[in-house]
Protein backbone atom coordinates (compact mmCIF):
# COMPACT_ATOMS: atom_id res chain seq x y z
CA UNK A 1 0.00 0.00 0.00
CA UNK A 2 1.38 3.39 -0.95
CA UNK A 3 0.85 6.11 1.64
CA UNK A 4 1.72 9.73 2.26
CA UNK A 5 1.00 12.12 5.14
CA UNK A 6 -2.02 14.34 4.53
CA UNK A 7 0.17 17.43 4.65
CA UNK A 8 3.20 16.06 2.82
CA UNK A 9 5.16 18.90 1.29
CA UNK A 10 6.25 17.20 -1.93
CA UNK A 11 5.14 20.13 -4.05
CA UNK A 12 1.80 20.79 -5.74
CA UNK A 13 0.50 18.24 -8.22
CA UNK A 14 -1.71 19.50 -11.04
CA UNK A 15 -4.62 17.55 -12.43
CA UNK A 16 -3.16 17.77 -15.92
CA UNK A 17 0.00 16.06 -14.65
CA UNK A 18 -2.20 13.23 -13.35
CA UNK A 19 -3.63 12.68 -16.81
CA UNK A 20 -7.03 14.29 -16.24
CA UNK A 21 -8.53 15.32 -19.63
CA UNK A 22 -8.28 19.01 -20.47
CA UNK A 23 -12.05 19.73 -20.42
CA UNK A 24 -12.20 18.49 -16.83
CA UNK A 25 -9.04 20.41 -15.89
CA UNK A 26 -10.62 23.56 -17.31
CA UNK A 27 -13.89 22.95 -15.46
CA UNK A 28 -11.99 22.47 -12.19
CA UNK A 29 -10.00 25.66 -12.77
CA UNK A 30 -13.24 27.61 -13.25
CA UNK A 31 -14.15 26.55 -9.72
CA UNK A 32 -10.74 27.59 -8.39
CA UNK A 33 -9.44 24.02 -8.07
CA UNK A 34 -5.98 23.65 -9.59
CA UNK A 35 -3.96 21.36 -7.30
CA UNK A 36 -4.70 17.80 -6.22
CA UNK A 37 -5.17 16.75 -2.61
CA UNK A 38 -2.96 13.86 -1.43
CA UNK A 39 -5.61 11.15 -1.91
CA UNK A 40 -6.26 12.48 -5.42
CA UNK A 41 -2.57 12.55 -6.28
CA UNK A 42 -2.23 8.95 -5.11
CA UNK A 43 -5.25 7.37 -6.77
CA UNK A 44 -6.23 9.22 -9.96
CA UNK A 45 -3.55 7.77 -12.25
CA UNK A 46 -4.24 4.16 -11.24
CA UNK A 47 -8.00 4.63 -11.37
CA UNK A 48 -7.77 6.27 -14.80
CA UNK A 49 -6.03 3.15 -16.09
CA UNK A 50 -9.02 1.04 -15.05
CA UNK A 51 -7.43 -0.54 -11.98
CA UNK A 52 -9.54 -1.46 -8.97
CA UNK A 53 -8.56 1.07 -6.31
CA UNK A 54 -8.82 0.87 -2.54
CA UNK A 55 -8.30 4.27 -0.91
CA UNK A 56 -7.99 4.82 2.82
CA UNK A 57 -8.58 8.40 3.91
CA UNK A 58 -10.80 10.30 6.29
CA UNK A 59 -13.89 12.35 5.47
CA UNK A 60 -13.02 15.72 4.00
CA UNK A 61 -9.82 14.52 2.33
CA UNK A 62 -11.01 15.02 -1.25
CA UNK A 63 -12.25 11.53 -2.10
CA UNK A 64 -15.09 12.75 -4.33
CA UNK A 65 -12.70 14.01 -7.00
CA UNK A 66 -10.38 11.05 -6.40
CA UNK A 67 -13.03 8.71 -7.78
CA UNK A 68 -15.10 11.21 -9.75
CA UNK A 69 -12.42 12.43 -12.14
CA UNK A 70 -11.28 8.96 -13.31
CA UNK A 71 -14.92 7.90 -13.64
CA UNK A 72 -15.79 10.92 -15.78
CA UNK A 73 -12.61 10.55 -17.84
CA UNK A 74 -13.36 6.91 -18.60
CA UNK A 75 -16.98 7.48 -19.60
CA UNK A 76 -16.25 10.55 -21.71
CA UNK A 77 -13.44 8.83 -23.60
CA UNK A 78 -15.89 6.14 -24.79
CA UNK A 79 -19.26 7.90 -25.03
CA UNK A 80 -22.49 5.96 -25.06
CA UNK A 81 -25.12 6.41 -27.80
CA UNK A 82 -27.13 9.59 -27.14
CA UNK A 83 -30.50 7.87 -27.36
CA UNK A 84 -32.80 8.41 -24.36
CA UNK A 85 -33.21 5.39 -22.16
CA UNK A 86 -29.59 4.27 -22.32
CA UNK A 87 -28.35 2.23 -19.38
CA UNK A 88 -26.39 3.95 -16.61
CA UNK A 89 -22.67 3.21 -16.88
CA UNK A 90 -21.37 4.31 -13.48
CA UNK A 91 -22.70 3.98 -9.94
CA UNK A 92 -21.49 5.58 -6.72
CA UNK A 93 -23.04 4.19 -3.54
CA UNK A 94 -22.93 6.45 -0.47
CA UNK A 95 -24.37 5.96 3.03
CA UNK A 96 -26.53 9.07 3.50
CA UNK A 97 -28.86 11.42 1.66
CA UNK A 98 -26.71 14.42 2.53
CA UNK A 99 -23.58 12.80 1.16
CA UNK A 100 -25.40 11.78 -2.02
CA UNK A 101 -26.40 15.38 -2.61
CA UNK A 102 -22.91 16.69 -1.81
CA UNK A 103 -21.24 14.25 -4.21
CA UNK A 104 -23.77 15.07 -6.92
CA UNK A 105 -23.27 18.82 -6.42
CA UNK A 106 -19.51 18.40 -6.91
CA UNK A 107 -19.66 16.08 -9.91
CA UNK A 108 -22.67 17.35 -11.84
CA UNK A 109 -21.00 20.45 -13.37
CA UNK A 110 -17.89 18.40 -14.17
CA UNK A 111 -20.02 15.74 -15.87
CA UNK A 112 -21.79 18.41 -17.91
CA UNK A 113 -18.43 19.73 -19.11
CA UNK A 114 -17.75 16.41 -20.85
CA UNK A 115 -21.30 15.80 -22.06
CA UNK A 116 -22.39 13.34 -19.36
CA UNK A 117 -25.54 13.29 -17.26
CA UNK A 118 -25.82 12.48 -13.58
CA UNK A 119 -28.78 11.62 -11.37
CA UNK A 120 -28.82 11.52 -7.56
CA UNK A 121 -31.21 8.95 -6.07
CA UNK A 122 -31.90 9.07 -2.34
CA UNK A 123 -34.81 8.82 0.06
CA UNK A 124 -36.73 11.58 1.73
CA UNK A 125 -37.86 13.01 -1.61
CA UNK A 126 -40.37 11.82 -4.16
CA UNK A 127 -39.37 9.13 -6.62
CA UNK A 128 -41.12 10.60 -9.65
CA UNK A 129 -38.47 13.17 -10.55
CA UNK A 130 -35.69 10.63 -10.07
CA UNK A 131 -37.48 8.05 -12.22
CA UNK A 132 -38.09 10.60 -14.97
CA UNK A 133 -34.41 11.57 -14.94
CA UNK A 134 -33.34 7.94 -15.15
CA UNK A 135 -35.70 7.26 -18.04
CA UNK A 136 -34.31 10.28 -19.84
CA UNK A 137 -30.93 8.62 -19.93
CA UNK A 138 -28.41 8.92 -17.09
CA UNK A 139 -24.74 8.07 -17.44
CA UNK A 140 -24.01 8.20 -13.71
CA UNK A 141 -26.06 7.41 -10.62
CA UNK A 142 -25.16 8.68 -7.15
CA UNK A 143 -27.36 6.72 -4.74
CA UNK A 144 -28.03 5.54 -1.24
CA UNK A 145 -28.52 1.74 -1.04
CA UNK A 146 -32.15 1.79 0.13
CA UNK A 147 -33.47 4.09 -2.56
CA UNK A 148 -31.57 2.29 -5.31
CA UNK A 149 -32.99 -1.07 -4.21
CA UNK A 150 -36.50 0.44 -4.35
CA UNK A 151 -35.88 1.68 -7.89
CA UNK A 152 -34.36 -1.61 -9.00
CA UNK A 153 -37.19 -3.70 -7.58
CA UNK A 154 -39.71 -1.49 -9.39
CA UNK A 155 -37.75 -1.97 -12.65
CA UNK A 156 -37.22 1.78 -12.85
CA UNK A 157 -33.46 1.37 -13.23
CA UNK A 158 -31.17 -1.28 -14.66
CA UNK A 159 -27.69 -1.96 -13.31
CA UNK A 160 -26.75 -4.27 -16.16
CA UNK A 161 -24.60 -1.66 -17.91
CA UNK A 162 -22.51 -0.48 -14.94
CA UNK A 163 -18.84 -0.21 -15.93
CA UNK A 164 -17.57 1.75 -12.92
CA UNK A 165 -18.64 1.13 -9.32
CA UNK A 166 -17.71 3.38 -6.42
CA UNK A 167 -18.26 2.48 -2.78
CA UNK A 168 -17.77 5.74 -0.88
CA UNK A 169 -17.53 5.92 2.92
CA UNK A 170 -17.67 2.13 3.01
CA UNK A 171 -16.95 2.02 6.74
CA UNK A 172 -19.98 4.20 7.43
CA UNK A 173 -22.20 1.98 5.32
CA UNK A 174 -20.99 -0.95 7.43
CA UNK A 175 -21.53 0.95 10.71
CA UNK A 176 -25.07 1.86 9.65
CA UNK A 177 -25.95 -1.74 8.83
CA UNK A 178 -26.15 -1.28 5.05
CA UNK A 179 -23.86 -4.13 4.02
CA UNK A 180 -26.71 -6.57 3.21
CA UNK A 181 -28.24 -3.94 0.89
CA UNK A 182 -24.85 -3.21 -0.70
CA UNK A 183 -24.24 -6.90 -1.32
CA UNK A 184 -27.74 -7.26 -2.82
CA UNK A 185 -26.99 -4.48 -5.27
CA UNK A 186 -23.58 -5.91 -6.16
CA UNK A 187 -25.25 -9.17 -7.19
CA UNK A 188 -27.19 -7.21 -9.82
CA UNK A 189 -24.05 -5.78 -11.47
CA UNK A 190 -23.75 -8.26 -14.31
CA UNK A 191 -21.37 -6.30 -16.55
CA UNK A 192 -17.58 -6.50 -15.93
CA UNK A 193 -16.74 -3.36 -13.97
CA UNK A 194 -14.01 -1.41 -12.27
CA UNK A 195 -14.46 -0.96 -8.51
CA UNK A 196 -13.17 1.95 -6.44
CA UNK A 197 -13.64 1.75 -2.67
CA UNK A 198 -12.91 4.58 -0.26
CA UNK A 199 -13.06 4.26 3.49
CA UNK A 200 -11.55 5.65 6.69
CA UNK A 201 -10.97 2.08 7.91
CA UNK A 202 -10.41 -1.18 6.07
CA UNK A 203 -11.32 -3.79 8.66
CA UNK A 204 -14.32 -6.05 9.31
CA UNK A 205 -17.03 -5.94 6.66
CA UNK A 206 -15.04 -3.45 4.59
CA UNK A 207 -12.09 -5.84 4.40
CA UNK A 208 -14.47 -8.58 3.26
CA UNK A 209 -15.73 -6.33 0.46
CA UNK A 210 -12.17 -5.65 -0.64
CA UNK A 211 -11.26 -9.35 -0.64
CA UNK A 212 -14.35 -10.69 -2.37
CA UNK A 213 -15.60 -7.85 -4.58
CA UNK A 214 -12.37 -6.34 -5.92
CA UNK A 215 -9.80 -7.69 -8.37
CA UNK A 216 -6.14 -7.15 -7.52
CA UNK A 217 -6.82 -3.69 -6.08
CA UNK A 218 -4.05 -1.14 -5.78
CA UNK A 219 -4.10 0.32 -2.27
CA UNK A 220 -3.38 3.90 -1.30
CA UNK A 221 -3.56 5.58 2.09
CA UNK A 222 -3.41 9.16 3.30
CA UNK A 223 -2.01 9.19 6.82
CA UNK A 224 -3.32 11.92 9.09
CA UNK A 225 -0.52 13.94 10.61
CA UNK A 226 -2.23 13.84 13.99
CA UNK A 227 -4.67 11.35 15.46
CA UNK A 228 -8.13 12.90 15.53
CA UNK A 229 -8.23 12.83 19.30
CA UNK A 230 -5.10 15.00 19.66
CA UNK A 231 -6.03 17.50 16.95
CA UNK A 232 -8.54 19.27 19.18
CA UNK A 233 -9.16 20.45 22.73
CA UNK A 234 -11.42 18.32 24.91
CA UNK A 235 -13.67 19.53 27.70
CA UNK A 236 -15.83 17.37 29.95
CA UNK A 237 -18.33 19.51 31.81
CA UNK A 238 -20.47 18.35 34.71
CA UNK A 239 -23.75 20.25 34.36
CA UNK A 240 -27.10 20.28 36.07
CA UNK A 241 -30.24 19.19 34.26
CA UNK A 242 -32.11 22.48 34.68
CA UNK A 243 -29.07 24.46 33.49
CA UNK A 244 -27.97 22.19 30.62
CA UNK A 245 -29.66 24.03 27.74
CA UNK A 246 -28.39 27.37 29.05
CA UNK A 247 -24.83 25.99 29.02
CA UNK A 248 -25.21 25.11 25.34
CA UNK A 249 -26.64 28.57 24.67
CA UNK A 250 -23.66 30.21 26.39
CA UNK A 251 -21.26 28.16 24.28
CA UNK A 252 -23.15 28.99 21.08
CA UNK A 253 -23.15 32.74 21.74
CA UNK A 254 -19.36 32.73 21.78
CA UNK A 255 -18.73 30.63 18.67
CA UNK A 256 -19.56 31.17 15.02
CA UNK A 257 -20.45 27.59 14.09
CA UNK A 258 -21.48 24.84 16.53
CA UNK A 259 -22.85 21.36 15.98
CA UNK A 260 -24.69 19.74 18.90
CA UNK A 261 -25.29 15.99 19.09
CA UNK A 262 -28.48 14.55 20.52
CA UNK A 263 -29.00 10.82 20.96
CA UNK A 264 -32.61 10.82 19.72
CA UNK A 265 -34.73 12.59 17.10
CA UNK A 266 -37.21 13.74 19.72
CA UNK A 267 -34.37 15.02 21.87
CA UNK A 268 -32.96 16.98 18.92
CA UNK A 269 -36.32 18.67 18.31
CA UNK A 270 -36.79 19.49 21.97
CA UNK A 271 -33.28 20.90 22.31
CA UNK A 272 -33.69 23.01 19.18
CA UNK A 273 -36.90 24.51 20.51
CA UNK A 274 -35.28 25.20 23.89
CA UNK A 275 -32.27 26.90 22.31
CA UNK A 276 -34.54 29.16 20.28
CA UNK A 277 -36.27 30.21 23.50
CA UNK A 278 -32.81 31.18 24.75
CA UNK A 279 -32.36 33.41 21.72
CA UNK A 280 -30.06 31.04 19.83
CA UNK A 281 -30.78 30.42 16.15
CA UNK A 282 -30.71 26.62 15.85
CA UNK A 283 -32.12 24.03 13.45
CA UNK A 284 -32.34 20.26 13.75
CA UNK A 285 -31.56 17.54 11.22
CA UNK A 286 -32.72 13.96 11.67
CA UNK A 287 -34.42 11.18 9.74
CA UNK A 288 -38.01 12.22 10.52
CA UNK A 289 -37.63 15.60 8.86
CA UNK A 290 -38.41 16.14 5.19
CA UNK A 291 -35.30 16.02 3.03
CA UNK A 292 -35.84 19.59 1.82
CA UNK A 293 -35.86 20.82 5.43
CA UNK A 294 -32.64 18.94 6.18
CA UNK A 295 -30.93 20.23 3.06
CA UNK A 296 -31.98 23.82 3.76
CA UNK A 297 -30.67 23.67 7.34
CA UNK A 298 -27.39 22.09 6.25
CA UNK A 299 -26.87 24.68 3.51
CA UNK A 300 -27.54 27.55 5.91
CA UNK A 301 -25.07 26.00 8.35
CA UNK A 302 -22.41 25.49 5.68
CA UNK A 303 -22.90 29.06 4.40
CA UNK A 304 -22.44 30.49 7.89
CA UNK A 305 -26.02 31.78 8.09
CA UNK A 306 -27.03 29.30 10.80
CA UNK A 307 -24.80 29.22 13.91
CA UNK A 308 -26.09 26.02 15.53
CA UNK A 309 -27.04 22.68 14.02
CA UNK A 310 -28.57 20.03 16.28
CA UNK A 311 -28.12 16.55 14.85
CA UNK A 312 -28.57 12.89 15.59
CA UNK A 313 -25.60 10.61 14.91
CA UNK A 314 -27.06 9.05 11.77
CA UNK A 315 -28.14 12.35 10.22
CA UNK A 316 -24.73 13.90 10.89
CA UNK A 317 -22.84 11.23 8.98
CA UNK A 318 -23.36 13.13 5.75
CA UNK A 319 -22.15 16.48 7.10
CA UNK A 320 -18.93 17.61 5.47
CA UNK A 321 -18.55 21.22 6.62
CA UNK A 322 -15.27 22.92 7.42
CA UNK A 323 -14.89 25.66 10.01
CA UNK A 324 -16.90 24.11 12.85
CA UNK A 325 -15.59 25.73 16.04
CA UNK A 326 -17.21 23.53 18.66
CA UNK A 327 -18.77 20.08 18.76
CA UNK A 328 -21.07 19.65 21.76
CA UNK A 329 -21.97 16.16 22.93
CA UNK A 330 -25.27 17.18 24.54
CA UNK A 331 -25.89 13.50 25.16
CA UNK A 332 -22.52 11.79 25.82
CA UNK A 333 -21.25 9.53 23.06
CA UNK A 334 -22.05 5.86 23.60
CA UNK A 335 -18.49 4.70 22.95
CA UNK A 336 -15.07 5.87 21.80
CA UNK A 337 -15.84 5.31 18.13
CA UNK A 338 -18.98 7.45 18.30
CA UNK A 339 -17.01 10.14 20.13
CA UNK A 340 -14.43 10.27 17.36
CA UNK A 341 -17.06 10.32 14.61
CA UNK A 342 -18.84 13.22 16.27
CA UNK A 343 -15.77 15.16 17.40
CA UNK A 344 -14.07 14.77 14.03
CA UNK A 345 -16.41 17.47 12.66
CA UNK A 346 -14.10 20.06 14.20
CA UNK A 347 -10.32 20.66 14.05
CA UNK A 348 -10.18 19.86 10.34
CA UNK A 349 -7.82 21.06 7.62
CA UNK A 350 -5.32 22.31 10.18
CA UNK A 351 -7.86 24.42 12.10
CA UNK A 352 -8.34 24.40 15.84
CA UNK A 353 -11.50 23.12 17.46
CA UNK A 354 -13.08 22.05 20.73
CA UNK A 355 -15.08 18.93 21.60
CA UNK A 356 -17.31 19.43 24.65
CA UNK A 357 -19.11 16.66 26.50
CA UNK A 358 -21.93 17.66 28.84
CA UNK A 359 -22.66 15.08 31.49
CA UNK A 360 -24.97 14.71 34.45
CA UNK A 361 -23.86 13.20 37.74
CA UNK A 362 -25.13 9.72 36.81
CA UNK A 363 -23.26 9.69 33.47
CA UNK A 364 -19.73 10.12 34.82
CA UNK A 365 -18.83 6.43 34.89
CA UNK A 366 -19.66 5.87 31.21
CA UNK A 367 -17.84 9.03 30.18
CA UNK A 368 -14.75 7.92 32.11
CA UNK A 369 -14.76 4.65 30.15
CA UNK A 370 -14.78 6.57 26.86
CA UNK A 371 -11.97 8.85 28.04
CA UNK A 372 -9.85 5.89 29.08
CA UNK A 373 -10.39 4.13 25.76
CA UNK A 374 -9.36 7.27 23.89
CA UNK A 375 -6.41 8.03 26.14
CA UNK A 376 -7.77 11.50 26.89
CA UNK A 377 -6.44 12.67 30.25
CA UNK A 378 -8.80 15.56 30.96
CA UNK A 379 -10.68 15.98 34.25
CA UNK A 380 -14.39 16.59 34.58
CA UNK A 381 -15.16 20.19 35.57
CA UNK A 382 -18.41 21.31 37.18
CA UNK A 383 -19.73 24.38 35.42
CA UNK A 384 -22.78 26.64 35.29
CA UNK A 385 -24.19 28.62 32.39
CA UNK A 386 -22.98 31.96 33.80
CA UNK A 387 -19.36 30.78 34.00
CA UNK A 388 -17.05 33.09 32.03
CA UNK A 389 -14.95 30.12 30.92
CA UNK A 390 -17.69 29.09 28.48
CA UNK A 391 -16.74 32.11 26.35
CA UNK A 392 -13.30 30.61 25.62
CA UNK A 393 -13.42 26.86 26.12
CA UNK A 394 -9.90 26.26 24.81
CA UNK A 395 -8.36 29.11 26.79
CA UNK A 396 -8.29 27.58 30.27
CA UNK A 397 -6.77 24.57 31.99
CA UNK A 398 -9.37 22.04 33.19
CA UNK A 399 -6.92 20.69 35.76
CA UNK A 400 -7.17 23.91 37.78
CA UNK A 401 -10.78 23.32 38.88
CA UNK A 402 -11.60 19.65 38.47
CA UNK A 403 -14.22 17.52 40.13
CA UNK A 404 -12.86 15.05 42.64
Amino acid sequence: MSSIPSGAASGPVTFAALGVPSPLVAALAEGGITEAFPIQALTIADASQGRDVCGKAKTGSGKTLAFGLPMLARLSSDPAPPAAGRLPRALALVPTRELAKQVADVLEPLAASVGLTLVACYGGTGMDAQIAALRGGADIIIATPGRLIDLRQRDDVSLAGIEVLVLDEADRMADMGFMPQVEWLLRHLTHPHQTMLFSATLDGDVDRLVRYEMTDPVRHEVISEQPTVTAMSHRFLLVHQMDKVKVVASIARNASRVIVFSRTKRGADKLTESLRKEGVDARAIHGDLRQQVRERALKQFADGKLPVLVATDVAARGIDVDGIDVVVHYDPAEDAKAYLHRSGRTARAGRKGVAVTLLLWNEQMEVEKVKKRLGVDQPVVEIFSNDARLADLAGWDPAIASVA
